[in-house]
């Protein structure tokens, strides 16, 4: 499989695709191998069809693990082995994923999160960072000393998703813990460096590790690993009355469709709403009820 991988991940590269998303299609096409014991260019399409299935059935593969897989698969039978793109379409269908709102915690929460949950001002300002900008996972675990423009109060996120840059908010509050955090830890290049190589950027397991022990520590409940607190980040925003196009731009979503999930009604929106039918008149319904 060696020239096979390379030349997959050769394409890839030359596609402009980021190094995560090389590393998740060359693990899947690795995976399949083994599956069958057999260099991936003799399995059949029927096959790929039954190995995806397992994956649903017996690894319990979510909707989104199973579409990341079908876009490894589909990119190198057509693109590096050269089988037609409706064929491996037909032999690799995507599954639509269920619609969920995004979960995410209340402000009193993330106090609770940021002042019991961790241990040091290193795991406090990485977690403050997360939800104050919005970031994503790897946005935050490869953040350079030089991203934060403190005089002008904003983060710069540099080749993100889709490898456009972007800036987003940067909080007075994490201004003063980062300062603390400089005292101490002295960051090099990446503002959190690998223990085993400070030139080296935290690993994402290593931040998901992170928010993971500091919801045991604060005794909160997981509602679906760090992106929540990139979800909460939009869903106060909206709250607080911020538009969703300048949301959109703070997040660096392409579309608009993809914020528009947050316009869900949250709970303490709801709560100072009223029913339109509270706005009628005592006597109108007076009336109403004489019927």
């Amino acid at each position: 499989m060696k020239p096979l991988r390379q030349k997959l991940v050769d394409t890839l590269t030359l596609r402009g695709y980021s190094a995560r998303t090389i590393e998740s299609y060359v693990k899947t096409v690795e995976l399949l191998a083994k599956a069958y014991w057999r260099s991936p260019e003799k399995i059949t399409n029927e096959e790929i069809t039954a190995f995806l299935l397992r994956g649903l059935r017996e690894s319990r593969w979510s909707a989104s693990t199973l579409n990341v897989k079908v876009s490894g698969l589909r990119f190198f039978y057509h693109h590096v082995l050269g089988r037609s793109l409706k064929e491996v379409e037909s032999a690799m269908p995507r599954t639509k994923r269920p619609k969920s709102l995004p979960r995410v915690y209340s402000r009193e929460e993330l106090e609770l999160l940021f002042t019991k949950g961790c241990r040091n001002q290193k795991e406090r300002v990485f977690l403050m960072l997360v939800y104050g900008g919005g970031l994503r996972l790897g946005e935050a675990c490869r953040l350079k000393v030089s991203d934060i423009e403190s005089k002008r109060m904003r983060i710069r996120v540099n080749q993100g998703k889709r490898k456009k840059d972007r800036y987003t908010l940067l909080s007075e509050r994490v201004v003063g813990a980062l300062r603390e955090y400089r005292h101490c830890y002295r960051p090099q290049e990446y503002l959190f460096g690998s223990a085993q190589d400070p030139l080296q950027p935290w690993t994402e397991a290593a931040g998901q590790r992170v928010f993971r022990r500091a919801l045991e520590r604060a005794g909160l409940p997981n509602r679906g690993g760090i992106h929540s607190l990139r979800h909460s980040f939009a869903t106060h925003l909206l709250e607080d009355g911020v538009e969703i196009t300048v949301i959109r731009q703070l997040l660096g979503h392409a579309s608009l469709a993809a914020t528009n999930i947050y316009l869900h009604v949250t709970d303490s929106r709801l709560q100072t709403m009223r029913s339109p039918l509270d706005s009628f008149t005592s006597a109108s319904s007076a009336t109403t009820a004489g019927h």
